[in-house]
């Protein structure tokens, strides 16, 4: 099971939420439950984004099953990472929302691994849909991958289908990714294969050379928790 909670802080707690980035590793290191996690900023705009946004951040990690149904944010938080984490987030007053998903599709590495397993190219699922687009960018693409992403980014929040996005990622500007909420498999593949502008910059990446290393995996929704 893989969760994502989106966290955002007030604007008087930032130097708090970054020093968080820090000391959130040791905890989910050492849980047994959870065998991956990343702890990322966010952009401003919901997607690949050259601003960071300070107030919210972002846990993902892959994990044993659990729910979150009738659950507290504070219970929640302690269920998939610990009283630690819990505890911290709960003492500077965040809202949060958390997702938990169940990986269907997809292909690629992160950090040379494939962190959800092996899974096909394509399901008969066709529902309402998560997708993470992840990559790690080439110091000598840079300034072409942000040339080319930006104005498609802006046409995403006016696709048919499209719910909400959260752009995450590791290191600003070159280790990014986007998780895109939709209201069924078709709606994103309208959006991402059938207008022509994004498909010409899908196009270039693989022609180009962008990425030193990518990923793209489809989930379906097991549970919502919690509200930004």
């Amino acid at each position: 099971m893989v969760s994502l909670t989106i966290i955002r802080y007030k604007k008087r707690y930032i130097p708090f939420a970054f020093f968080a980035m820090a000391t959130f590793r040791l905890p989910l290191w050492l849980n047994k439950n959870i065998s991956f996690y990343k702890l990322m900023g966010c952009g401003k705009n919901g997607t690949f984004d050259k601003t960071p946004d300070l107030q919210q951040w972002a846990i993902l990690t892959l994990g044993n099953e659990q729910s979150v149904v009738d659950k507290t944010q504070k219970e929640i938080l302690n269920t998939l990472y610990g009283g630690f984490i819990a505890g911290w987030l709960g003492l500077f007053g965040v809202k949060t929302i958390t997702y938990l998903l169940d990986p269907i599709e997809g292909h690629g590495l992160w950090d040379n691994k494939k962190v959800f397993g092996e899974l096909p190219m394509k399901s008969d699922y066709e529902g309402k849909i998560v997708i993470l687009t992840r990559a790690t960018i080439r110091l000598s693409k840079l300034k072409s991958f942000w040339k080319n992403v930006d104005s498609i980014a802006s046409q995403m929040a006016n696709a048919k289908g499209f719910i909400t996005s959260y752009g995450i990622g590791e290191i600003p500007w070159v280790k990014q990714a986007t998780v895109s909420i939709w209201e069924s498999k078709e709606d994103m593949k309208n959006f991402a294969y059938k207008m022509h502008s994004h498909a010409e910059v899908i196009k270039k990446t693989r022609q180009e050379k962008w990425y030193s290393e990518d990923m793209f995996v489809r989930f379906k929704i097991k549970e919502i928790a919690g509200k930004l």
